[in-house]
């Protein structure tokens, strides 16, 4: 009973994560685009971008423009990516409109002035890195976001160069209500910059690494590793070729942030354990990432 509850408890701990670096992440993105780009005229991607051009060219708040178009693409992601996917991204969408609407009452024109290549890098930044850390707690932005998420899960192509194709078009129509070719331009700017930080963002979480273990005290640290980190471990039986004595080797692949907590896992049990940590490409199965082809 106390295993279950306890298995249960840190569910709900991290679901409460996710929504929290969801919320975190569209902070993120809402100054990214009503602070620095918005203001300075500088077009954005996907349905922000559409939002941004009916806004230049009709006064329209942006962020009803975001919520109308977001429940359509929100309805295929319900079908393709399931509940879940579709909960967290409905929560991000209805905080994004909320943050867009207060940072929009008190932001009433450009935060730096006369420097679009500033606001164009400091803007893209935050956005990506705010779409990044959203899609790194199972949520997105909406838009091309989730158009993005589906590619990305029956085929191997990176999350932000399926975003940067998809925006092109949107940032080019921009155009036609800015009249103004270096807009357009700071624009692509703003996508390659996006793109960049968002895959940064991701792939930093994603980073996995792989442990051999030499202890003597192997079943204890098998055992923590499993119960503690929920990661699978592997006894190898070897032979010292120095001692010629039996020994288990332990292999471990986990989340490279997860690696201080097995370090300090490790030293808790036997200090005089004996470690080799690496870097790996890529681990795809149950717990990492699915493998897909094309």
């Amino acid at each position: 009973m106390s295993s279950t509850l306890s298995v249960r408890s840190k569910q709900v701990y991290r679901e409460i994560k996710d929504y929290l670096l969801i919320a975190l992440g569209m902070v993120m993105y809402g100054i990214g685009w009503t602070v620095f780009l918005l203001p300075s005229d500088i077009p954005s991607g996907a349905v922000p971008g559409i939002a941004s051009i009916i806004y230049w060219a009709t006064g329209f708040p942006v962020q009803y423009t975001y919520l109308i178009i977001n429940f359509s693409l929100l309805l295929l992601a319900l079908k393709i990516l399931g509940l879940k996917f579709c909960l967290k991204t409905i929560f991000a969408v209805f905080i994004l409109t909320f943050i867009l609407s207060v940072i929009q009452h008190f932001v009433t024109g450009p935060l730096i002035h006369n420097q679009p290549f500033m606001s164009c890098v400091l803007g893209a930044s935050f956005c990506g890195a705010g779409i990044g850390v959203a899609f790194s707690a199972n949520g997105s932005t909406g838009g091309t976001d989730i158009i993005a998420a589906i590619v990305n899960k029956y085929r191997d192509i990176s999350l932000g160069r399926v975003i940067l194709i998809c925006d092109v078009i949107i940032i080019t129509s921009s155009y036609l209500v800015l009249k103004d070719w270096e807009k357009v331009v700071y624009g692509y700017v703003v996508l390659i910059i996006s793109s960049f930080m968002l895959d940064q963002v991701v792939n930093s979480s994603r980073q996995s690494v792989q442990f051999f273990i030499i202890s003597s005290k192997y079943e204890e640290i098998g055992h923590r590793i499993n119960k503690d980190i929920h990661r699978g471990v592997t006894f190898i039986d070897g032979v010292g070729c120095y001692t010629h004595n039996n020994v288990k080797l332990m292999f471990v692949l986990a989340k490279k942030r997860e690696s201080n907590t097995i370090f300090r896992l490790i030293k808790d049990i036997d200090p005089n354990a004996f470690v080799s940590q690496s870097a790996v490409i890529g681990v795809f199965g149950e717990g990492f990432d699915r493998i897909k082809v094309k």
